[in-house]
């Protein structure tokens, strides 16, 4: 579904990505990790065309899209989860989601606001309050709501469970493997390697903007020398 090949992105004359290559299969939960700053933000950037990468190829369902815009990356049927959530503080949690909503993957049963607040309970009790009446978690929980609705290919999360409390924290889990189960194709930045490690088929590791592993969760599981590596666990 996804292939980056050879991908090198600055910004300024500071280069972050030296030809970074990964791939992501239809139907694969696959991992982005590494340090802060290690370029794995700057790699997402540049899928969505955020961050226009300066050499290498990004195809996406057989189409290249490194020099299309991002509200043409985004109808192609990417969504993204951004880091610090980025929700409207004057919609409401209702508007947010009929905003967004759309069939860019052509299900025949696709998500919609009433189905994210079955998915959400706590955020459908609060469907009328404003995005700056949410808690962290609660926007959180928005965020993911407001990618599905537009029924992605693939769906890309930036540490989507950075500082939550430790039970909003499973929720996100629990959303993540019921949209696993469900097929969803994912692209999971994130830090709990354990909870990545039972989630993903896959995973990339990325030291200073260059490939440093790649592997199956069974092979990432059983040496926890690479966490302590590369993941500073």
């Amino acid at each position: 579904m996804l292939r980056v090949e050879g991908l090198e992105t600055a910004y300024g004359a500071s280069q972050v990505l030296f030809g970074l290559s990964l791939e992501i299969s239809e139907g694969e939960a696959v991992t982005l990790l590494g340090r802060n700053g290690m370029g794995k933000t700057t790699t997402v950037r540049s899928i969505m065309g955020l961050t226009r990468a300066r050499a290498g190829a990004i195809s996406f369902r057989g189409r290249r899209i490194e020099r299309e815009a991002p509200d043409r990356i985004a109808r192609a049927g990417i969504a993204l989860v951004p880091e610090g959530r980025q929700i409207f503080p004057n919609l409401s949690v209702r508007e947010h989601l009929v905003a967004f909503a759309d069939n860019r993957a052509g299900r025949k049963d696709p998500w919609t606001p009433d189905k994210v607040f079955d998915l959400f309970e706590n955020l459908g009790k609060r469907r009328d309050h404003m995005g700056n009446q949410l808690s962290g978690g609660e926007q959180q929980m928005l965020a993911i709501g407001r990618a599905l609705v537009t029924n992605p290919h693939l769906l890309i999360l930036d540490e989507a469970t950075e500082g939550l409390a430790p039970l909003v924290r499973e929720e996100i889990w629990r959303c993540l493997e019921r949209l696993r189960a469900a097929g969803q194709t994912i692209l999971v930045i994130d830090k709990y390697i354990e909870r990545l490690v039972r989630l993903a088929d896959r995973h990339t590791i990325i030291e200073r903007g260059r490939v440093a592993w790649q592997g199956g969760s069974a092979e990432l599981d059983a040496d926890r020398g690479l966490w302590h590596r590369y993941l500073g666990v």
